[in-house]
């Protein structure tokens, strides 16, 4: 057993987690295409012809956190031009954070005047990397004040918005994906009559579609040529959500993603259950001690 494992089975994982070598023995890497179990290394190898790599976690899955560095780095070590998207970092922070990875600015800055996440420490080791490699990182979710306008007053409250504020977002208008994907969220809600009006749905259709949005952008840049992004597997699961809106701004960009969560079924997948979810679904140990 690994100090890393150790640690993680006491539920004391540690900050530095990412100093230890990932034990194999803690998830089990699935090609659901050709359902089979893969490696790391396969996985990487496996995005060769990839655009965008979206990685689906459950944000409080210790596991995953250190499946996404390693995947960067592996990445990172494979091809040229790799850059990472975050879920977890807003638009307007992409000064700041640019700021910090070009050394402009310390981590104490970074860290009071950028919205990070609860848990940016589960996180941090993969902006370090970005930054002692070069890496770009792209702040791609929309902030939070005006998915909150969205929720209360509807989409259409963001024409009040002015032009520095509306670039901050996806272009209007947003397409607010119907079919599966409002199936999808209805359920998240506990069904189409939980849901109220749209407006909620409509503030999930933004979050989308910024992220998408931006990592199109990201992805016209000459520097980069394959993007790994992060986020809440909701946004990703069945090619669905953020996936949806990324072929509406680039219908030419091919994606991969990859849905990571523990799940009982550790280390036997049901494929008839999660074949469905993603090209590539990883199932981590439900045991192991979560983030928060």
């Amino acid at each position: 057993m690994t100090k890393w494992m150790f640690c993680c089975l006491i539920g004391l994982l540690p900050s530095a987690a990412l100093a230890f070598q990932l034990d194999s023995a803690l998830y089990r890497i699935y090609d659901t295409r050709a359902q089979r179990e893969i490696t790391l290394q396969q996985l990487t190898d496996a995005l060769q012809n990839t655009d965008v790599v979206f990685f689906g976690e459950e944000h409080n899955d210790s596991v995953a956190h250190v499946l996404e560095y390693e995947l960067l780095k592996a990445m990172d070590e494979r091809y040229e031009g790799v850059a990472l998207s975050m879920e977890m970092f807003v638009s307007d922070d992409q000064l700041v954070l640019d700021e910090y990875l070009s050394n402009i600015i310390t981590e104490r800055n970074l860290s009071k005047d950028a919205v990070l996440w609860n848990n940016y420490k589960d996180y941090r080791p993969m902006v370090e990397y970005a930054k002692t490699h070069h890496l770009p990182i792209l702040a791609a979710n929309a902030p939070s004040r005006y998915t909150n306008r969205v929720t209360r007053e509807g989409l259409e409250s963001l024409q009040a918005l002015d032009k520095s504020a509306r670039s901050l977002l996806a272009p209007l208008p947003i397409d607010t994906l119907t079919g599966a994907y409002f199936d999808k969220f209805a359920g998240l809600m506990g069904g189409h009559e939980g849901m109220g009006n749209l407006k909620i749905y409509q503030s999930q259709n933004l979050w989308d579609a910024t992220m998408a949005y931006r990592i199109s952008k990201l992805a016209k840049k000459k520097s980069v040529k394959k993007i790994l992004h992060l986020n809440g597997r909701f946004h990703s699961d069945e090619q669905l959500g953020t996936i949806a809106q990324l072929h509406n701004y680039a219908r030419r960009m091919t994606v991969s993603n990859i849905s990571c969560f523990p799940h009982d079924s550790f280390p036997e997948p049901d494929w008839a259950a999660f074949s469905h979810l993603a090209h590539f679904v990883i199932l981590t140990r439900p045991d192991i001690a979560k983030t928060f």
